[in-house]
């Protein structure tokens, strides 16, 4: 079965790229759209401000190894597709973009499966135990299917989709996938120690991986190891969520940042307030280029617009 208009197709690579068109990738992002995504180096290649400012109206958002996506519509060697797991405004059947059709595949059926999130940074999956490394980059937050059979001295079979042959993945890299979220006394140290996990991952415009991370895209990948699957950009996550004082906010609560009455443009995860009495917190900072953990600055106090809570329970 071939990838096709009307069908549902699950990305093949570690990451592949959302472009918002099927132009949108330049020669520089080689790397981003080859039949191996290569994420670390092509972020690796870039400076600052191609990161923060190169990838705008270019970059939407990154769609992690298995995911299921919609296609919609075909040009030539890409595929429009909507992304369920990434719940947007822009689309009621999740965020929609283009990727290319070499990055995704048709589903296959496999033996039984147990799901399981990478939890490690990144981790590699390999052709056998110690074996040549199939696909590397599998970053935190992507949800594998360990076929349902014993371990093989610390390691175990993992489907990759579409027809591939499975692969192998350390199991000390993964962990159950979460069916029911956790609760709010646990989830918000958890909340804390993912983000924490991310500190110094590379600002990068559209990024969901552990080589590059946008100021949402932070706050989804932290959440989604949690089994909360918010939407993908900071003003709908802000709807999706609750308001509360900042004076109730605690850790794990999202800060959310807008300019002049404009739509919220930033977002970062709350922490334990700084001796200073600011409020802090970690984010993606463009500004930074990287994930920091800081109090308030004194432009962040100013586009400040409120605070809310992701556990009710």
């Amino acid at each position: 079965m071939t990838v096709e208009i009307g069908r549902s197709a699950l990305v093949t690579v570690a990451a592949a790229t959302l472009w918002t068109s099927p132009k949108a990738a330049e020669i520089t992002d080689r790397l981003a759209v080859g039949t191996h995504s290569a994420i670390r180096e092509w972020v690796a290649g870039m400076t600052r401000e191609q990161r923060v400012d190169g990838l705008v109206d270019r970059s939407l958002s990154q769609v992690l190894l298995g995911e299921e996506v919609h296609v919609t519509d075909i040009d030539g060697a890409w595929a429009k597709v909507t992304t369920p797991a990434q719940s947007s405004s822009l689309d009621e059947s999740g965020y929609p973009g283009w990727i290319p059709m070499r990055q995704l595949i048709a589903p296959a059926e496999h033996p039984p499966t147990v799901p399981h999130v990478v939890a490690a940074t990144a981790t590699a999956i390999r052709d056998e135990p110690d074996g040549e490394v199939l696909m590397p980059g599998v970053t935190i937050g992507t949800r594998l299917n360990l076929i349902d059979e014993p371990a093989y001295r610390g390691w175990a079979r993992v489907a990759l989709p579409g027809a591939q042959p499975p692969g192998w993945v350390l199991l000390r890299d993964v962990t159950e996938w979460l069916s029911d979220p956790v609760g709010a006394t646990s989830g918000r140290i958890d909340a804390v120690n993912i983000a924490s996990q991310l500190l110094d991952v590379p600002y990068v415009w559209g990024g969901l991986t552990a080589y590059g991370l946008d100021c949402s895209g932070l706050v989804y990948l932290t959440y989604r190891m949690l089994g909360i699957e918010l939407p993908r950009d900071a003003h709908d996550q802000a709807d999706a969520t609750e308001p509360v004082s900042t004076d109730e906010a605690q850790p794990g609560d999202l800060y959310f940042f807008a300019r002049n009455g404009k739509r919220i443009h930033h977002i970062g995860i709350a922490t334990k307030t700084s001796d200073s009495g600011k409020p802090s917190m970690i984010h993606a900072a463009g500004n930074y280029g990287k994930v920091v953990a800081e109090e308030f600055t004194d432009e962040r106090l100013e586009t400040f617009v409120g605070a809310h809570r992701v556990f009710t329970n």
